[in-house]
């Protein structure tokens, strides 16, 4: 079990960058799954919010683009989408409590590591290095060859 970070579904999409193949084939690999893999709707928004940015590629997609990606990935048969429970709250507290100095543009992947507690999923396959602040979670780049 494992979240999938927008950077990866970034570069999966993104054909100009040099990550661009082994995402995207993580990316397939994970459709194929029948395992359990997840995002969280922070995530999905948060690629929207990427993909269609005029000064983020260099050939944005259109919003209608960027849903459809997310819902071919949301056909895939182990995927589910994290969503908050009851003890969202009280998880949110224990993290802010546990792990100091979290502001600004760390605040959403907060969000992403309190909903990966709450549901008992530690790694997170991620090119995004802040994740490494969570040390209840186990990043893994998807670009070391490292098994997710």
């Amino acid at each position: 079990m494992f979240v999938v970070d927008t950077n990866v579904l970034v570069y999966a999409a993104d054909q100009s960058v040099p990550e661009h193949a082994r995402c995207r084939a993580l990316i397939e690999q994970c459709r194929r799954r029948h395992g359990a893999w997840f995002l969280t709707w922070g995530i999905a928004y948060e690629f929207l919010r990427v993909v269609t940015h005029p000064r983020v590629l260099r050939q944005p997609w259109t919003i209608e683009a960027g849903t459809d990606f997310i819902a071919a990935l949301r056909e895939s048969p182990g995927l589910a989408f994290l969503t908050p429970t009851d003890r969202h709250a009280h998880v949110l507290a224990e993290v802010v409590a546990e792990v100091p100095g979290l502001s600004g543009n760390i605040v959403h992947d907060t969000q992403t590591a309190v909903l990966m507690r709450e549901h008992g999923i530690r790694r997170i396959c991620t090119r995004d290095t802040d994740f490494h602040r969570f040390r209840f979670l186990e990043p893994v780049d998807p670009l070391s060859g490292e098994q997710i």
